[in-house]
C-alpha cells in the first residue's frame, strides 16, 4: 500500500484544495486515509473503514442517491469538491462545490484537456452512453473522439489498438495510459482530476458551469428475457435502417435526430436492455423517449419497471 500511494503521489502537481472523500466502506478506504495525509490542502473523509456489508450506503458513485452524504459534507464545510469511489476502487464519482454531480463523461471532458495539451491529436475513447457534448469537446480540443462499446475489457483493448492515452465510461471507469498503465484506477483518476482542476483554472464548479446544459435521462434498465435481448436490438436496427434513420451500430443502436440522440443496447452481463436519451430541451427529450417506446412496442415490449442496478 505504501508503494502504491507513493506511486499515486509521484510528481504530484495538483495544488491545494479543500476536498471531501467518500470511500463508501469499500477497498479505496485505506488508500484514501493514506493519501489525504500526504496531499496539501484540507481533506475530510467518509466511510474509509472497509466493511463489505456497506452499512452507510451502496458504494456505486454513479447513483446520485449514494452521494447524499458527500454532498452534505461538501456544502456544510464549504469544500471545493467531493470524490467518491465504488466497492473495489476502479470507478470514480465526483461532485462540485455546489453539490452537482460531475458525471463520467463530464469528468472525461475535464481530464482530456491537459492530456491533449501534452499529446495533441490523440484519440480519446468513451462508451456509447456518453454525451455528444463530450465527443464535441474532445474534437474542439484537437483530439480524436472515438465512441466504443461499453465494458472495461473492450475499452482497454481499443486503447491498445489506437494508442489512446485516455478513455472513460459513464459508469465512472477512467483509464489512463498517459503517464500510467492503461487500466481503470479510480484513486489515480482522483489525483489526475485534482491536477486537471488546478491546470484549468482552479475551480471544478466553474468548469461545470461552462459545460453545455443538456437534458438527459439516467441509464434506464429494464428486464427482458435473455433469449430476446439481442434479438430486440437487431429488430430495432432493421426497422431504423428501413426508415433511413441516422444510426451508429457500435454497441446496440445509437440514433441521432435533430433533437439529440437515444440509445438502446443489450447488457453484456445481465438480462436487461439499457436505454438512454439526451436532448437540448425537455420537449426534445420527450420526443426521443416516444421513439424508444415506439421501437420497444414494435418488438412487443414496453419500458417496464427499472431493473435494480
Amino acid at each position: 500500500m505504501e508503494d502504491y500511494v507513493g506511486r499515486l503521489m509521484a510528481g504530484y502537481a495538483g495544488g491545494e484544495f479543500k476536498i471531501g472523500w467518500d470511500a463508501g466502506n469499500g477497498a479505496a478506504g485505506p488508500i484514501v486515509d493514506r493519501l489525504v495525509k500526504l496531499l496539501p490542502g484540507e481533506h475530510h473523509t467518509l466511510y474509509t473503514e472497509v466493511d463489505g456489508r456497506f452499512p452507510n450506503h451502496h458504494p456505486d458513485p454513479t447513483e446520485e442517491k449514494n452521494l447524499a452524504d458527500l454532498k452534505k459534507l461538501v456544502i456544510e464545510k464549504g469544500l471545493d469538491f467531493g470524490l467518491a469511489f465504488d466497492g473495489d476502487g476502479d470507478r470514480i464519482g465526483a461532485i462540485d462545490g455546489k453539490g452537482r454531480v460531475i458525471w463520467g463523461d463530464q469528468l472525461l471532458a475535464i481530464l482530456a484537456e491537459p492530456v491533449l495539451r501534452e499529446e495533441p491529436g490523440a484519440t480519446i475513447i468513451a462508451d456509447v452512453k456518453a454525451s455528444q457534448a463530450l465527443y464535441d469537446r474532445v474534437a474542439e480540443l484537437g483530439g480524436k473522439p472515438l465512441m466504443w462499446k461499453t465494458g472495461h475489457s473492450l475499452i482497454k483493448t481499443k486503447m491498445k489498438e489506437t494508442n489512446s492515452p485516455l478513455a472513460g465510461e459513464m459508469s465512472g471507469h477512467i483509464f489512463f495510459a498517459h503517464d500510467y498503465y492503461g487500466f481503470d484506477d479510480a484513486q489515480y483518476a482522483a489525483i489526475r482530476l485534482i491536477r486537471a482542476v488546478r491546470l484549468l483554472g482552479g475551480s471544478l464548479t466553474a468548469l461545470r458551469d461552462k459545460m453545455p446544459e443538456m437534458v438527459n435521462t439516467p441509464e434506464m434498465r429494464f428486464q427482458v428475457d435473455e433469449s430476446r435481448k439481442f434479438a430486440v436490438v437487431d429488430e430495432v436496427l432493421d426497422r431504423l435502417e428501413k426508415e433511413g434513420a441516422d444510426v451508429n451500430r457500435t454497441d446496440g443502436a445509437r440514433v441521432n435526430t435533430a433533437d439529440g440522440w437515444w440509445l438502446l443496447r443489450a447488457s453484456n452481463t445481465q438480462d436487461v436492455l439499457v436505454a438512454r436519451a439526451e436532448a437540448k430541451d425537455q420537449a426534445g427529450l420527450d420526443r426521443l423517449m416516444d421513439q424508444i417506446d415506439g421501437q420497444l412496442a414494435a418488438s412487443g415490449l414496453k419500458r417496464g419497471p427499472q431493473a435494480a442496478h
